[in-house]
């Protein structure tokens, strides 16, 4: 490419150009850099559309160590289900940050469900028992799938449960996912049926508790990754109480995870209560769970970081594999 020019890469381009095996390792890079202050991440800017009932969420970073500069536009609007459109629609640019150059320009929401799933396959393999086989999933859309993927490349998941209000999209997922991954995939009847399940990922827009504490087996994990304001919450109180708490980012947690915000409004438990980042965990080689019977919790608000790493190892892959359409800017 010329300095005119940028790759513009589609969702299938992305989905092409990185698998979720490798999506999870260069989660690992991510959260290392994030743990060890190797990024420059202003707080994101949250920009609200309410008689739309939609956010806008802005999203810059600096990473020195690839000398990148990213910039996520990523927009959430909860009645778009009802009108057969996706929840999110994203876009992410990358610069060269030795000059500034605008390097790619990609679809960012397949990158975001990417690297989310790869954030909680990363956390499930450092914090789940490694003898889990059953998974439930709360959420029948993409950040679901996701979500399923990753815990199936990291764990020997031989079965899954799918909650969703939309029964029928929840069949959908069903079929489609059992398929992709050959694993039984079933529509939950009732929260009765998660005492089965070994791990969990909630990937709802739900503003309260999708489950309460006394559905849970003893030792599950759980990775919550779909609220992202102080008043919203998946995961009730209790739960919370007694789980071993690891989170992606704990200044980002403490501002945004209604999970840990509201038991310390409270008086439940203190910003204490979250033991580390993911990225110490990786860095000090920190074994978290100390007996089958414990709780873990992953709690993940999302970070810039996840998305430039990502996005950088796709370019490279986009470059090798030729794939993308190339744009000229004058």
């Amino acid at each position: 490419m010329t300095q005119n020019e940028i790759r513009f890469l589609t969702a299938a381009d992305v989905k092409k150009a990185l698998p979720m095996s490798q999506a999870i390792e260069v989660m690992k890079q991510a959260f290392v850099l994030l743990s060890e202050n190797k990024a420059v991440i202003p707080q994101r800017i949250h920009l609200g559309v309410p008689e739309y009932k939609g956010d806008v969420l802005v999203m810059p970073i600096y990473l020195p160590d690839l000398e990148r500069i990213g910039l996520k536009t990523i927009t959430l609007f909860d009645d778009n289900p009802k009108k057969n459109l996706p929840l999110i629609h994203a876009l992410i640019t990358v610069f060269d940050a030795t000059n500034g150059r605008p390097i790619a320009i990609m679809d960012g929401s397949y990158l975001t469900a990417l690297r989310t799933g790869a954030g909680s396959g990363l956390a499930t393999s450092l914090l789940s028992r490694e003898d889990s086989q059953v998974a439930a999933i709360f959420g029948a859309g993409e950040q679901g799938r996701t979500q399923l993927e990753a815990i199936c490349t990291v764990r020997s998941i031989k079965k899954a449960l799918i909650y969703d209000i939309n029964k029928t999209k929840a069949e959908r997922f069903a079929s489609e996912m059992s398929n992709q991954l050959s694993i039984l995939v079933e529509v939950a009847a009732t929260n009765t049926d998660l005492k089965e399940a070994d791990i969990i990922c909630t990937a709802t827009n739900s503003a309260k508790p999708v489950f309460s504490d006394s559905d849970l087996k003893p030792g599950v994990h759980i990775n919550s990754i779909g609220a992202y304001k102080p008043n919203k919450r998946e995961v009730p109180t209790e739960t919370i109480q007694k789980a071993k708490v690891v989170v992606d980012h704990k200044e980002s947690c403490l501002i945004e995870a209604g999970e840990l915000l509201i038991p310390i409004k409270e008086g439940i438990i203190t910003k204490n209560h979250i033991i580390a980042e993911l990225g110490e965990i990786i860095s000090s080689k920190k074994q978290i769970r100390k007996s089958e019977e414990e709780i873990t919790f992953f709690k993940s608000v999302g970070n810039a970081i996840q998305d430039l790493t990502t996005a950088n190892e796709v370019i490279k892959a986009a470059n090798s594999l030729n794939i993308g359409q190339i744009l000229k800017l004058e």
